[in-house]
């Protein structure tokens, strides 16, 4: 017997269990969200590493759907830091009262479909459960920390530190021999703050990241005094994009090769000079597609790496080659390249000297021992499906979602899955998630499952799942995009290369978050093909690959 009944249950109070809690509060329905941590922030209350901050800047990672939210609230700095980013989202929750739906330190252990009943059972690890009709998952694509399986990592005499799961009271490496393991965006983020306060830092590298310069500053105050005045312009921009950002360079209506030299380093040194990774991820019509195009992009960026870093031998050691530029999802930063200039600070090339094992004393690699006092982990996510499976979700006859995708995840539209009736996950793997704005995208999921719970209820209908063969086409399509770029040429967390193990599968669509938004509108203005409603099945008439082609510039479809 469960505690208590909604109609919706909502697992995570990040962006997405926040908006979808009063989306559907607005619309009617009942719902309860649980949250493992003692308050809302999702990602930004567990990740607390020296120097987090977003990637994108923070009047677009921000919420579009209340405009006096918009015009109140204030950010200090182009970039948001953590804290304020949580403050943010702590000001949502009280401006909107939503901490009284939500059970706080509840982690969900299980979520169980009874066909009987029609409705989800939720189980938790204080011994309460909840049933519904629906349930929601708001997960976070990065939320589930990857630690790494090193010889020896437990007996580790010193500090271990997670930047996944930084210690909420902050760190203080002052004096400290400090070891950081892993180059990607935390890694980046945090090791110049935590080289300004160890005595010595040692960083041990696998594969270099492609970074490019934040060029954070204060907020511009006109700036931001203007988009107020045209905030819904903005948003439809944003929304209406390839990557859910409106204020980037355009894509250049021209070919990389076709730009002569002076042209392209005049063009490249703008996009430099203006930061932020969304105006080089899709800076020209074939930067994500011919390898000799983005090889030019990439030598521009390795150049500034030899600019910024003193040492040759240390800048080439940082200097990615083995795979495109934008194929891992672009790196910002705050001082990173300049941290190698520091007479404290030691890069290890894990390539050349790969870790034997971790000892109390330190990290020893094949050539040496490096002594540290404290070691951080900066090894990434299990990233888009990782919370998902750690949870026991088993949908019709019994079946456990974490088998159903043992070879990947399967689902339409990234939103459900075949088997799992009344299931929604917000920017579920095969969606534009991690690959756009993610607060563009899990608002539009956020919308698009509210208004298919209204039309459910306005038919009277109980229940609403993918047709198997919609989730395999949609599953095609995500294929086709991903083999039409350069992505199958780097080993990435959006394969779960990451992660040892984990089956190669790329789980982000690419087609563009306009593109996306186009298919998931037609198919609810088409009264839903490509899912059964109480079992009336409707195949799916959609044609995704034209709402990608006919975003398409000219050139690229002839190609």
């Amino acid at each position: 017997m469960a505690d208590r009944e909604f109609d919706a249950i909502i697992i995570g109070a990040g962006f997405s269990g926040l908006y979808m809690l009063h989306k559907l509060r607005g619309l009617g329905f009942s719902a309860q969200v649980i949250e493992a941590a003692d308050d809302v922030g999702g990602t930004w209350y567990w990740n607390r590493y020296p120097g987090a901050r977003c990637d994108i800047e923070s009047f677009e990672y921000s919420y579009s759907f209340d405009e006096d939210l918009q015009q109140e609230w204030e950010w200090s700095e182009r970039y948001a830091a953590q804290p304020e980013i949580l403050r943010y989202l702590q000001h949502v929750a009280e401006r909107f009262d939503l901490r009284r739906d939500i059970e706080f330190e509840t982690r969900v252990l299980a979520a169980h479909w009874d066909e009987g009943s029609a409705r989800w059972t939720v189980t938790t690890d204080t011994g309460k459960s909840y049933t519904a009709p629906y349930c929601i998952t708001g997960l976070g694509c990065l939320s589930s920390f990857n630690r790494p399986d090193i010889p020896g990592l437990d007996s580790f005499a010193g500090e271990v530190y997670s930047t996944g799961q930084w210690p909420h009271q902050g760190v203080d490496f002052t004096g400290k021999k400090v070891a950081v393991i892993g180059t990607g965006s935390s890694a980046i983020q945090s090791t110049p703050v935590i080289a300004a306060e160890a005595d010595r830092l040692t960083i041990f590298q696998r594969t270099p990241n492609y970074v490019v310069p934040a060029q954070n500053h204060p907020t511009d105050r006109e700036f931001v005094g203007q988009l107020k005045q045209s905030y819904g312009e903005f948003r439809e921009a944003q929304r209406r994009s390839l990557l859910g950002a409106a204020r980037v360079l355009p894509q250049t209506p021209k070919t990389v090769l076709s730009i002569p030299e002076d042209e392209f380093q005049a063009e490249m040194e703008q996009r430099w000079a203006m930061g932020g990774l969304v105006g080089f991820m899709a800076s020209h019509l074939d930067s994500g597609t011919d390898r000799d195009a983005n090889e030019r992009i990439a030598e521009f960026v390795r150049g500034k790496i030899r600019e910024k870093v003193a040492d040759p031998d240390t800048a080439e050691l940082l200097t990615p080659r083995s795979y495109p530029i934008a194929t891992k999802r672009l790196c910002v930063d705050i001082g990173y390249y300049e941290t190698f200039n520091r007479d404290n600070v030691e890069l290890v090339d894990l390539n050349a000297t790969p870790i034997d094992t971790i000892e109390p004393q330190g990290v020893r690699t094949s050539d040496k021992l490096y002594e540290a006092d404290a070691l951080v982990l900066a090894t990434g996510f299990d990233a888009m499906t990782g919370s998902l499976n750690r949870i026991d979700i088993r949908g019709r006859g019994g079946e456990k979602l974490r088998e159903k995708w043992a070879e990947g995840p399967h689902t339409h539209l990234g939103l459900m899955s075949a088997g799992f009736p009344n299931l929604f996950m917000i920017t579920g793997p095969q969606s534009p998630s991690v690959g756009s704005n993610m607060v563009v995208s899990i608002e539009q999921h956020v919308d698009w499952i509210a208004d298919l719970l209204v039309h459910l209820r306005e038919r009277g209908a109980g229940q609403v799942e993918p047709l198997p063969e919609s989730q395999k086409e949609w599953g095609e399509h995500v294929d086709v995009l991903f083999n039409m770029s350069l992505h199958p040429q780097a080993n990435t967390w959006y394969l779960g290369a990451n992660v040892p193990g984990k089956p190669r599968v790329f789980t982000v669509y690419i087609g563009g978050v306009h593109a996306y938004r186009n298919v998931c509108d037609e198919v609810a203005e088409s009264g839903y093909p490509g899912f059964a409603i109480d079992g009336e099945a409707k195949s799916n008439t959609v044609d995704f690959e034209g709402h990608v082609l006919r975003l398409m510039p000219a050139e690229l479809q002839a190609a």
